[in-house]
């Protein structure tokens, strides 16, 4: 056995003071954020039972953290803020009537997570409107998922947004079976063009329909994209796709948040999981989504009630390191005074009460516990950066 006492397990990390005042801030704003907006905060466990997750195969189980308790029962650490939300949405949430508005604020624990440089607990901030199926529900989640970059520190920002009807309703078209389809959506996400090809090959598709599939992975956009493709599908679940897009980047366009987004639709990931609307958020500086959402209808139904439902989730810990990596970094952390005192009688009482006088002002102080003399006193401010030194002397 080694001898780990001085270390953390891989993927999880201490957090100095001077980072998790940046990583408070930051969880601040964006919860002030989230409560202007109307979306009220809730806590959901941090361990949960591992059905939470294995009823609807939301996760691949070799993905999380298990463990029995001393029942014999198999628990889990939470993977992801949405699937708590819909189960706490469907039982405890169950007389409130729809609309649903809620945001969450929590640590995550993935056992091989490959994004935010393979941390296995991070932090994620995300809302979830549930009982509203429209575009401008996704639109809405959509611009919350900017402003809550954007209340971050991240400016440079770009939201590339997809439909995974549009994909559902070509391979229907072209009669692909689901594990033919399942394979092709793999390949259009990584953007393997030879794969694509061998499969169209392999199912005899049209010239037109290769076409098509060479497009999706390389064509981005708005309306353009849009307008080119609704000109070369034919099946009414792709058109209805196309449809809420425009109307999604309509909304947008009076949100004054259109410079942000374009359209992908070789975005087509999680197809079990997602009914529609899909999005990422990127930044330079990071290889990973910093935000990631879309519309997933069918996940509170598996814990007993039929909500619709839309959300996204904001990495903290990846934005935190996209604003260190773009030099954009601020520390929070300061001692604006220090007070010290002669040792005289009355004057330990005298420096505790100026030293509440200066926090009620909003300062960050403390009070000297080493008798050190006031000569003493300014060196230990100029050591440690303090910017202001109060001595406090019996003067008869």
């Amino acid at each position: 056995m080694g001898n780990y006492r001085f270390h953390t397990p891989d993927g999880v990390c201490d957090v100095l003071p001077s980072d998790c005042a940046e990583k408070r801030l930051m969880e601040s704003k964006v919860r002030a954020l989230f409560k202007s907006n109307g979306y009220f905060e809730v806590e959901t466990p941090g361990i949960e039972y591992y059905d939470v997750y294995e009823s609807g195969e939301f996760v691949a189980a070799e993905d999380m953290y298990k463990f029995m308790d001393q029942a014999g029962r198999i628990l889990a650490l939470r993977y992801d803020g949405t699937v708590p939300v819909a189960r706490l949405a469907a039982t405890l949430g169950k007389d409130e009537k729809p609309p649903l508005r809620y945001s969450y604020v929590e640590n995550m624990y993935r056992f091989r997570e490959s994004g935010g440089g393979k941390q296995r607990e991070f932090s994620q901030a995300g809302v979830e409107l549930l009982g509203v199926d429209s575009a401008s529900a996704d639109a809405e989640v959509i611009r919350l998922a900017i402003e809550s970059a954007r209340e971050a520190g991240i400016e440079d920002l770009q939201v590339s947004i997809g439909q995974v009807e549009f994909f559902r309703g070509l391979t229907e078209e072209w009669g692909i079976s689901a594990d033919v389809a399942a394979k092709l959506a793999n390949a259009i996400d990584q953007k393997d063009v030879v794969l694509m090809d061998r499969i169209a090959t392999t199912e005899g598709l049209s010239v037109e329909a290769k076409e098509i599939l060479s497009m999706m992975p390389k064509l981005f956009g708005t309306y353009d994209t849009i307008k080119t493709f609704a000109t070369r599908v034919h099946n009414e679940t792709s058109k209805k796709a196309l449809e809420n897009l425009t109307m999604i980047l309509d909304i947008l366009e009076d949100y004054e948040l259109l410079q942000y987004v374009s359209i992908d639709l070789g975005m087509v990931r999680g197809l079990d999981y997602y009914t529609g609307m899909i999005f990422k958020g990127f930044t330079y500086e990071l290889g990973f989504p910093i935000l990631s959402g879309g519309r997933y209808n069918k996940v509170v139904s598996h814990f007993g009630r039929d909500l619709s439902a839309v959300g996204f989730s904001l990495g903290i810990s990846l934005a935190l390191t996209a604003l260190r990596r773009q030099g954009k970094r601020t520390s929070t952390v300061a001692i604006d005074a220090v007070v010290g005192y002669e040792n005289e009688a009355g004057m330990r009482k005298a420096a505790f009460a100026a030293a509440k006088s200066l926090r009620e002002t909003g300062l960050s102080v403390i009070v000297d516990t080493e008798g050190l003399s006031e000569d003493a006193l300014e060196a230990f401010a100029d050591e440690h950066e303090i910017g202001q030194v109060v001595y406090l002397t019996n003067n008869k």
